[in-house]
């Protein structure tokens, strides 16, 4: 039996630490044996603990949703998903501190809305944990009087998180970073392959209508091509990511190469006609602007463009929800309006009747949020998006952007 002997804390304990003597009675009352164990307060008010730093109005599971589900509202599925991404971040920094069960952090970030750590998705290059996989907790549910799944709610859930500027973790992290950088890529990571591995198998053993995919930053890059390549295969996930990154390199080859086409077009336009074809080089022939002036220079970067693609309609099914904040750099460019096709949605107002327009092939469901001028940490951070009173401006959006990252479904190559 152990006993805490209160009187045996020494006066020069500094303010975020204590020392807890505990006693063990042996056969002999008289001749106890004493151990000294360090019991760190600064656990309980660390910033990433939940009860510090997560959402303040956000109810767990009860009786009543079997009624009417809280997963059926927006503003709590977000709520929760942005909870879970926040939890694969703690895995990592739990493991880097190496904190235990009794006191890591990442499990307050699950429990509270009944789900389970069923999976850890680990780095084997360092090591270092980069989602995790959860799933609904039946026993913890029904002690709460839960007996059945909440409408809405997902079996599994896979969070990705994004980057950690740790030195146990940063040079992969980066290293993806510079990847998707370079070549709008993800596929050649490692972490890559691990996570559509995950995502399958979860996929294919609740069914892919009861599993959601979700990611921060560079972890939402990952959920977005991962879900993508799942969606080829005819198995669509629920997807939400937040500030998914929207810069590249190819896409700035890719802007400048439809500039150059246009001002190609443009030059022979001005050109006069001829009968005969307009010889560009030697094995080249242009028979007149109108037919196609601006393909020269697509021929030197093709594969940004994706030609002799056909159009499939099976896989129009796929619709990621996106947010992003419009003051983040890393995100913003999924807001820009060119060649955007929307339909926006007004929040709380029934008797409004929105004007739909044609649905594009690649479409997202965009939720922006516009505080003003933000400070870079606060306009990319994952916080925001359980913050209270958040008010976002939500549209099937289809912009140039976006049906380049999702242009891939819609072909059959």
């Amino acid at each position: 039996m152990l006993m805490a002997n209160c009187g045996a804390v020494e006066e020069d304990m500094t303010e975020t630490e204590s020392n807890v003597v505990l006693m063990a009675a042996t056969t002999t009352p008289m001749t106890p044996k004493t151990k000294r164990v360090v019991v760190k307060e600064d656990d309980a008010h660390h910033p990433y603990a939940f009860h510090v730093s997560g959402p303040r109005n956000v109810a767990s599971p009860n009786w009543r949703d079997l009624i009417s589900s809280s997963w059926k509202d927006p503003n709590y599925k977000r709520t929760v998903m942005a909870c879970f991404i926040q939890a694969a971040y703690l895995l990592e920094l739990d493991r880097q501190e190496n904190r235990n069960a009794q006191n890591a952090l990442a499990p307050k970030w699950w429990i509270p809305f009944k789900y389970k750590l069923s999976q850890m998705l680990i780095d084997e290059r360092d090591g270092s944990i980069f989602g995790a996989v959860l799933e609904w907790d039946r026993a913890a549910a029904m002690a709460d009087l839960v007996v059945i799944r909440p409408s809405g709610a997902p079996k599994a859930v896979l969070a990705l998180r994004g980057t950690i500027l740790k030195s146990l973790t940063m040079r992969r992290d980066i290293e993806d970073d510079l990847r998707f950088l370079a070549w709008e890529s993800l596929k050649g990571s490692v972490r890559f392959r691990v996570a559509l591995e995950a995502l399958q198998s979860v996929a294919k053993r609740f069914g892919s209508s009861n599993v959601c995919i979700v990611g921060h930053s560079l972890g939402a890059g990952f959920a977005l091509q991962v879900g993508k390549a799942l969606a080829k295969e005819g198995l669509f996930v629920d997807a939400h990511l937040f500030n998914p990154p929207s810069v590249s390199l190819a896409m700035s080859l890719r802007n400048i190469g439809e500039k150059a086409g246009f001002a190609w077009k443009r030059l022979m336009s001005m050109l006069p006609q001829k009968n005969e074809p307009l010889i560009l080089n030697g094995n080249e022939a242009e028979t007149s602007p109108s037919s196609g002036s601006g393909s020269g220079f697509r021929s030197w970067v093709p594969s940004f463009y994706g030609q002799n693609q056909k159009s499939s309609v099976d896989l129009r099914k796929w619709v990621p929800h996106l947010y992003v904040n419009d003051s983040d750099y890393i995100c913003c460019h999924y807001t820009d309006q060119g060649g955007v096709n929307e339909k926006r949605e007004v929040n709380n107002k029934e008797n409004n009747s929105p004007v739909v327009n044609t649905i594009p092939q690649a479409a997202a469901k965009l939720f922006v949020m516009s505080k003003g001028k933000q400070k870079f940490l606060e306009a990319h951070g994952l916080e925001q998006w359980w913050s209270d009173n958040l008010e976002l401006q939500s549209a099937i959006h289809s912009s140039r952007l976006i049906s380049q990252q999702l242009k891939s479904l819609y072909s059959i190559k």
